[in-house]
């Protein structure tokens, strides 16, 4: 196994610009074939195997994510008169641009990761092996910025783990503005 996760090169980070881009990444197999891809190249049967969905369905998704630029052939093999494509990620890490979306375009309010992680966590948490923190701090915007900058090397440390063990760990990192109370300032 490769120590630095997967085994193709591809772009640290690629911000995500266009509705089509976030609502690529927001269907759940797109993104559990991304996340797959993680590990390293694969082709459009081997994905097929793993989330036990018909080939032609992956393989239109794979289509969808390649389209939107967050996949690419990476490599190919000949088996018999067939060339095979291996498909890899463009980028280690996507995310979606925190500029507004150009005038008369709207990005897709679908895709929400937390809600991902709900989701899958609810198994974990009934066999009391979700860990997990929430936290609430009254910071600057400066402040929150710097503090995404250091989640974001988190995640991509996290996605450079070399892959081993029988169980998949999802991991969930995020910051966001609520209206959550806050006591008054002391004068």
């Amino acid at each position: 196994m490769a120590d630095n996760p997967p085994d193709y090169e591809l772009a640290d980070r690629m911000t995500l610009t266009s509705p089509a881009q976030v609502k690529a990444i927001g269907h759940p197999l797109r993104t559990t074939i991304l996340q797959l891809l993680h590990e390293r190249a694969a082709t459009v049967t081997e994905l097929a195997l793993v989330v036990k969905r018909p080939k032609s369905t992956v393989a239109h998704h794979v289509d969808v994510l390649a389209r939107n630029g967050l996949l690419r052939v990476v490599r190919t093999r000949r088996i018999r008169a067939i060339e095979e494509r291996f498909y890899g990620r463009t980028a280690r890490m996507f995310h979606v641009a925190a500029e507004p979306s150009p005038a008369g375009v709207e990005m897709p309010r679908d895709f929400n990761d937390f809600e991902v992680a709900a989701r899958e966590s609810a198994t974990a948490f009934e066999q009391r092996k979700l860990w997990g923190f929430i936290r609430h701090a009254r910071i600057s915007e400066d402040q929150a910025n710097a503090f995404w900058d250091r989640m974001t090397e988190l995640v991509d440390e996290f996605d450079r783990i070399p892959r081993s063990g029988d169980t998949v760990f999802g991991f969930a990192i995020g910051i966001y503005p609520t209206d959550y109370p806050t006591l008054p300032t002391v004068e």
